[in-house]
């Protein structure tokens, strides 16, 4: 069996997320709130939606980017 795909596959699987969880992080600290007191303590639903949007925007960004 060949491990290299399964190797290259984890790789950008990790990746990916990694730049998810920074594009995140950069984005909350650009929003004039706190997003995750937000989105858990006051459980705003409209930022849920933005912010949920705004995931799977950069989700098929970095895929694209990766693919």
């Amino acid at each position: 069996m060949n491990w290299l795909p399964v190797a290259n596959s984890l790789l950008y699987a990790l990746l990916g997320v990694l730049i998810f969880c920074v594009t995140f992080i950069v984005v909350d600290k650009f929003t004039p709130y706190h997003l995750w007191k937000e989105l858990v303590e006051k459980q705003n639903t409209a930022i849920a939606i933005v912010v949920g949007f705004f995931a799977l925007g950069i989700c098929v960004i970095v895929a694209a980017a990766i693919h």
